[in-house]
Order: structure tokens, then C-alpha cells, then sequence
């Protein structure tokens, strides 16, 4: 419930603060003075459109604030969180829950919510949660087809929400197996060119049969065939160096008497010396072993192998050309093959599919059968109550039933839902949006919240001018009804009828400025002899006549509130 709620430069109000608390809260006030607003206010902590031109004249930004208690955990702390808030613990198992909205004079817009900046977004998911608004606009929303099915569906309690749910699971798989079969009839030529390329491209990898790397071990042997005999003049001269037969000294030998010299020289030190002289002569033997090698290698060569490299070069080449690497080739031969026995298998996944689409349409067919057996019995239910709340709100001979018909299928189930009202005795029913008044309509929403409330209760109702086009005796158990939803839930309304006001235990009045303006405005807790003035004003126009302020007495009297 909406504990407290602060307005700041919001249309005509400059600056008022709104104790609401539990119970039944009655907002009253003389016509311009700004009741409306209030509901405005509500409306944009509950993430509705921001209008620039709420901004009261002559101020920069308007901005509203709003303390609720919440459950502390829960669907709200739970979404809070994510938004990355925060709730302030109460120590009871509640919370309290600030959040805000501003809206500048340019229309810009900021939100608030557990402390941190959120779009409002955020604020309208909560709404979902905590609030159920009826103004005149959403009295036209009961007459649509989805607002009448959801209403019957809240009543329908337990049941029909599990019938609802075991449907929509029926629905979504139904419809996924329908999709899916979709995608592969559609395809299926798009399919089949797909899997006649990829035959083509395993069928090439397997041919040349490519190895890790071997693109890069072709290019270097390629490079050395192509220097054939520039490499092998080098790799000879260097070998003669090493161990040559010319007439020059080569380097083994030089080293061999140099390790001979140092051999016969009688000093530790050059001994060593020897040592490493005889090592370099053994790894210069090495060196020119290697060479002779080198040199035999090439000469097995020849044209012919430079002609079957660049040949198998060529072949890998056109696989890097088609798959972007030798790897990737190589890769495809995996993936390839699966995805190949995936499309040969379109046929055979046909039929199952189509199986497994019988199988789920005949679930779904139980499903949205229980589904409208549920529905239809809470309708008979529904039908009765609301006729009996209404025979209470001074519509005695009115009759509402709730008809479930078929309907286009949706997620929701196949039916279409329809309140009808007979407004009196002999009339046929018709749909609630032909058949009743303003001011009847008025009533059958009230009954309708009434007796779902008792069902399905929500933390918050806000009415605005719920009593509009009413009076009298109606009014007066319109006062009763909203006071009886107050026991279960936090009632909020925006009157201009006392018999309505009578029945609520905290009355607030959005009072003019003292100099009659109406550029700002107050909001008042009234009590005692402030409230019998005000009551008398609704009832007369006049806070002082005699006869006004008997009438309020006897109304408070008949509320039994107590503020």
C-alpha cells in the first residue's frame, strides 16, 4: 500500500504532502482546486506517460515522491533489486519502498526507485503489482473483450489460473513443434541445396585429404626447389671450407693442428685449450657431415618434384579459396558431416514432427476444453455475485450474467468473454458497453472489483470519480461497497459526493489557496468539526448552514468512520 505520497509544482498544487495509510482514504475538494492531480501524481509513480504540461506555470520541473509498504520479499523488492534499488526493511516482514518522477516544463523525465535512478519502465512493471486504477477512461476499458476475460479469470481464482497455465504450456508447445515444422517444409528446397553443396565440399576434402600446416611446409619446400642451384653452389662452397680436397687449408684441418700443437705444449692452461679446439673440430665435422647431406638431397631432386609441390599447392590453395583456411577445411569434415546428417534427415524429422503436432494438438485440445469448463463455471459464479452487489448499489431488478463463447485461439486461451446486463426486468441482456449508463457502469465496475477483491485481492484500488452520474441511495452503498473492499485492501477515492466520503476512515481535502486562486493548493487531513464543514460543502455548497452540517452528522454517523 501507498503509505505517504509528496506533490511538488504538479498542476495547481504548489506543494502538498498526502498521509494516506490503510483503509479507506476519501479525497474531496472544491472543482479546480486540483483533486485531479493527485490522481496524476499516482499515475506517474505508477510509470504512466509524463505530460509537460502537468508542470505547474511559472515552475521549472514538477516531481512526486512516494513511500510504500511492500512485502520484503517478493515480486516488488525481487524487481527493485534487479533495477538495482533497494527496500528499507520494517522488521515485520514489509518494507518501505521510495520512489519518484519529475517531469520538467521541457519534458524531460527522471525516475527513482529503492534509491536509484530507473526508467519508468520500472515503475509501470511495479504498478502490475501493487495498484488497480479506475477512472472513466478505464471504465471504458471494462468494456473490452480482454479486460472482461481477465476480470472473470481474477474471480476464477486457483482453478481457472491453473487451467490457464496448463494451457498456455500447451499452447507454447504446440506452437514451437508448428514453427519448427514451418521452417523445414518452407526451407526444405534452400535445405536440400545446402546439403548438395556440402557433399560436394566433403567430397573435395576428403580427396586431397589436407594435413595441419601442410599448406606452410609446401610453401618453404617450394621456395627451396625453385633456388635449386644457387643453394647448392652455396651449401658446396661451404662444405669445401669445412672439409674441402683443393689446395687451400680447410677449416678441420687447421683445427686438427691447431688441437695438435697446443696438445704438445706442457701447460694445464693450454691443454684446455686443446680441449675446446678438438670440440670445435669435431662439431666442424658435424657441420660439413650435414652439408654432404644437404648436397645429396638435392641432387635426388629435380624438376619433376618442383612440378608435383606447386601441383599440390594449387589443390590446397582452392580449398583455402572455398573455406577461408586449410584448418577450416579440415574443420568442415566434422561440423560438415553433422550438419549433413541432420539435412538427410529432413524427411524422416517431417514425420515425426507431424506426429509430434498431433499429439500436441490434441493436448491442447483437453487443455482449452478445461480451460473453458473452468471459465464457465466461474462465470455462473461471477454472474451471481456482482447481480447481488448490484441489487445492493440501488439496481435492484439488474441482472449480470458473464457468457464464455468461442473465440479466435490465442495464448489465452479460446474463449471469448462477454458481461452482460440486464439493467432491469424484461430487458435482454446486452454487452455492458450498450447496456448501462455512465452512472450504471460506474456501479457494475465497483461490483465487479468487490467480488473479485474477495478472490483475488489487491494491495491498492485507486477510483477516480467511481460516483460519477450517481446519488442518494446509490451513492450511499457505493460508500459502503468501497468501505467493505477497505477491509482487505487500501482504497483510494476521488468524490464529490459526502454520501461516498461518509464511509472513509482518513478524509483529505484539496483546499484553494486563501486568495482564491487557484494557482496553488493544499491538501488537509480533516477531523472532527473540519470534516462536518466540508461534508456540508459537498452536500450543499455551504460549510456553515445548519441544515447541511445536521445532513453531514447524520452521514458520519451512518459511515461510523472514525478519524
Amino acid at each position: 500500500m501507498i503509505e505517504e505520497m509528496r506533490l511538488r509544482d504538479l498542476g495547481v498544487i504548489a506543494e502538498a504532502t498526502l498521509h494516506i495509510g490503510r483503509g479507506f482514504t476519501a479525497i474531496t475538494g472544491e472543482t479546480g482546486a486540483g483533486k485531479t492531480m493527485v490522481v496524476t501524481g499516482l499515475g506517474l509513480l505508477l510509470g504512466q506517460r509524463a505530460d509537460s504540461g502537468a508542470v505547474r506555470s511559472g515552475a521549472s520541473q514538477a516531481s512526486v515522491d512516494g513511500v510504500w509498504i511492500v512485502p520484503e520479499d517478493g515480486p516488488v523488492a525481487d524487481r527493485v533489486r534487479e533495477a538495482g534499488g533497494s527496500v528499507e526493511p520494517l522488521g515485520d516482514g514489509t518494507a518501505e519502498l521510495f520512489v519518484g518522477r519529475s517531469v520538467s516544463s521541457e519534458g524531460r523525465g527522471r525516475a527513482t526507485v529503492g534509491g536509484r535512478s530507473a526508467p519508468a519502465g520500472v515503475l509501470a512493471d511495479l504498478a502490475d503489482e501493487l495498484v488497480v486504477v479506475h477512472g472513466q477512461s478505464d471504465q471504458l476499458r471494462l468494456r473490452s473483450a480482454v479486460a472482461q476475460r481477465d476480470a472473470l479469470d481474477r474471480f476464477g481464482g486457483e482453478e481457472v489460473h491453473a487451467a490457464r497455465e496448463s494451457y498456455r504450456a500447451a499452447y507454447e508447445h504446440w506452437r514451437a513443434i508448428e514453427r519448427e515444422l514451418t521452417g523445414l517444409t518452407a526451407d526444405r528446397d534452400a535445405r536440400a541445396a545446402e546439403a548438395a553443396q556440402l557433399r560436394t565440399w566433403i567430397a573435395d576434402i576428403e580427396q586431397a585429404a589436407p594435413q595441419p600446416g601442410e599448406d606452410a611446409e609446401l610453401a618453404v619446400r617450394a621456395e627451396r626447389l625453385a633456388n635449386a642451384e644457387e643453394l647448392r653452389l652455396a651449401a658446396a662452397a661451404a662444405h669445401e671450407a669445412l672439409s674441402g680436397d683443393g689446395e687451400e687449408p680447410d677449416a678441420g684441418s687447421l683445427l686438427a693442428e691447431a688441437r695438435r700443437v697446443l696438445e704438445r705444449a706442457h701447460d694445464p692452461a693450454l691443454a684446455e685449450l686443446a680441449v675446446q679446439a678438438a670440440e670445435l673440430g669435431y662439431r666442424t665435422a658435424d657441420l660439413a657431415a650435414s652439408l654432404a647431406g644437404y648436397l645429396a638431397d638435392l641432387d635426388e631432386t629435380g624438376p619433376h618434384e618442383l612440378a608435383a609441390v606447386e601441383e599440390r599447392r594449387s589443390v590446397l590453395t582452392g580449398l583455402i579459396r572455398t573455406h577461408g583456411s586449410l584448418d577450416d577445411a579440415i574443420a568442415l569434415l566434422d561440423t560438415g558431416s553433422s550438419r549433413l546428417a541432420e539435412l538427410d534427415d529432413d524427411g524422416d524429422r517431417i514425420q515425426r514432427l507431424t506426429r509430434d503436432q498431433d499429439a500436441a494438438a490434441s493436448a491442447l485440445d483437453e487443455a482449452a476444453a478445461a480451460l473453458t469448463a473452468a471459465r464457465t463455471a466461474a462465470a455462473g459464479r461471477l454472474g451471481i455475485a456482482v447481480t447481488t452487489e448490484l441489487r445492493a448499489l440501488a439496481m435492484p431488478d439488474a441482472r449480470l450474467s458473464v457468457a464464455v463463447g468461442s473465440g479466435a485461439e490465442t495464448a489465452s486461451g479460446r474463449d471469448d468473454v462477454a458481461i452482460l446486463l440486464s439493467p432491469h426486468q424484461g430487458a435482454e441482456p446486452r454487452p455492458v458497453a450498450r447496456g448501462a449508463s455512465g452512472g450504471e457502469l460506474s456501479r457494475v465496475m465497483l461490483a465487479i472489483e468487490v467480488v473479485i477483491a474477495a478472490a483475488d485481492p489487491v494491495p491498492t484500488f485507486v477510483f477516480d470519480e467511481v460516483d460519477a452520474g450517481i446519488g442518494g441511495a446509490a451513492a450511499i452503498e457505493v460508500g459502503r461497497r468501497l468501505a467493505r473492499l477497505a477491509e482487505a485492501s487500501q482504497v483510494i477515492a476521488v468524490t464529490h459526493l459526502a454520501q461516498v466520503a461518509a464511509f472513509a476512515n482518513n478524509h483529505l481535502s484539496v483546499v484553494k489557496a486563501s486568495n482564491g486562486s487557484v494557482t496553488a493548493s493544499d491538501v488537509r487531513r480533516l477531523e472532527g468539526a473540519d470534516r462536518e464543514a466540508e461534508m456540508a460543502r459537498l452536500l450543499s455548497g455551504l460549510t456553515d448552514s445548519a441544515a447541511a452540517l445536521t445532513h453531514a452528522r447524520e452521514l458520519l454517523s451512518l459511515g461510523g468512520s472514525v478519524v
